[in-house]
């Protein structure tokens, strides 16, 4: 007991101070003079204060940084692996060497005032670039750790984030400012005022992305995902990313566009995500019937008809219907205007919702519409207006490619063409109106 009070002793008497007079004193008595002991005294104390940082930060992330991020890994919780994985704990070992380098200025530089000033103004801007870089890894270790919950997709935080790291930029720069120019922070926040408006310039496209991802994320109009179209800025793909000042949307040519995030707000787009959530996919295409092939149906056309599978029904009820009808009014038939009579565009129209009806990948429960247009100088369009089942790209352009390979196929079999401009160098072809 009695050693350790004396060790302890020991150790209090060791005072830094008493250490460079001693050293100074040794100098002066071999003859040294007092200008060149001084500087020879402050470069020797300065190599050994550097070597002790270096050497204690080498400690530090040798050891103590290695152990705590090999712990953080080993526990059960995966929150914390994002910490090591920014980097949180390597930045904040960088604080070692700067706290020893501070603490030694006064004992080292003390002849020298200017030049301590001058040191102490540069370690603590070198503490304010250490801090906003442990808070850039901060806040995104909290953003990957948020990723990782369900409501991320619908409610990205990124471009908050990124606000947050904006003002602590900015609160760094004034502080630093003010240290610079050894002036109080409140009056650097006063003269702040003064060029508003020239900040408000210089930082517009960020104000304005800042409020854009607000609106954007309370409003749930685009997120990381989505497929959005864009013409006004040749987007026409899925959101990569979303960042406080820009949308990134690769498109389907695998180009990137880059969008400013105001521009979503400021500017109209299409968001595909009501159509990729409700489970089809639209058709919607007319083909152009030559008006000069529609023409009332003769019986030997009925008799064909009949042994249509998707309109043998049909054609028995609609038969009765219009007999009944014809009868009830005491229709001369031998003349075709008189009475009702089926023609063989609105039985083709009939095949066409049974076919579509019976085919497997159209959707059953939303709209679903054969229907005619406005005739016009190409014709009168017959509009197929459905749904298909499966929104993939490929295989939504395979199933519309199919449907219309067989409606040109059978428009013959109705005594239906298709209108076409003549040509005299290449054979006649349909002409298609999409939407």
């Amino acid at each position: 007991m009695i050693q350790l009070q004396s060790l302890e002793e020991t150790i209090n008497k060791v005072d830094p101070k008493s250490l460079v007079s001693s050293f100074e004193n040794i100098l002066k008595k071999i003859g040294v003079n007092e200008e060149l002991t001084t500087y020879i005294t402050v470069v020797l104390f300065s190599a050994i204060v550097l070597l002790i940082a270096k050497f204690a930060h080498f400690l530090v992330k040798k050891y103590l940084v290695r152990y705590v991020e090999q712990f953080m890994h080993k526990t059960k919780s995966k929150y914390d692996d994002f910490f090591v994985k920014r980097r949180l704990i390597s930045r904040a070992a960088n604080i070692i060497p700067a706290i020893i380098i501070y603490s030694s200025l006064d004992l080292i530089f003390t002849p020298f005032e200017s030049l301590n000033v001058l040191l102490h103004n540069l370690v603590a801007i070198y503490f304010i670039i250490v801090i906003l870089l442990i808070s850039d890894s901060f806040l995104k270790a909290i953003g990957d750790l948020y990723d990782t919950l369900p409501h991320s997709k619908e409610r990205p935080i990124k471009g908050y984030l990124q606000g947050v790291q904006l003002v602590f930029i900015l609160i760094g720069v004034l502080i630093t400012i003010s240290i610079i120019l050894d002036i109080k922070l409140s009056t650097v926040f006063t003269g702040l005022g003064a060029i508003a408006a020239v900040l408000i310039l210089v930082f517009k496209d960020t104000i304005l992305g800042f409020v854009a991802s607000i609106q954007l994320s309370a409003n749930n109009m685009v997120k990381p995902g989505d497929w959005i179209e864009m013409p006004s800025h040749k987007a026409d793909g899925t959101v990569m990313e979303m960042t406080l000042n820009t949308v990134k949307v690769q498109n389907w040519d695998k180009t990137i566009s880059t969008i400013p995030t105001y521009a979503l707000v400021s500017e109209s787009f299409k968001n595909w995500k009501g159509m990729e959530e409700s489970g089809g996919r639209r058709i919607k295409r007319a083909i152009n019937i030559d008006m000069k092939s529609v023409k009332f149906c003769d019986d030997k056309m009925i008799s064909k008809f009949k042994k249509i599978h998707v309109l043998k029904d049909y054609i028995n009820e609609k038969l009765v219907e219009l007999e009944k009808h014809n009868n009830q009014f005491d229709i001369d038939e031998s003349i075709k205007i008189n009475g009702r009579r089926l023609t063989n565009l609105g039985v083709f129209r009939k095949y066409l919702e049974g076919y579509l009806y019976n085919h497997p990948m159209i959707h059953k429960e939303m709209t679903f519409l054969v229907r005619h247009l406005q005739p016009n100088e190409k014709g009168i369009p017959v509009e197929i207006y459905v749904f298909s089942k499966d929104q993939a790209w490929a295989n939504y352009e395979s199933i519309q490619a199919d449907i219309f390979d067989h409606i040109l196929a059978v428009l013959p079999e109705f005594e239906l063409k298709v209108f076409q401009f003549p040509t005299n160098s290449a054979p006649e072809s349909a002409i298609f109106t999409n939407e």
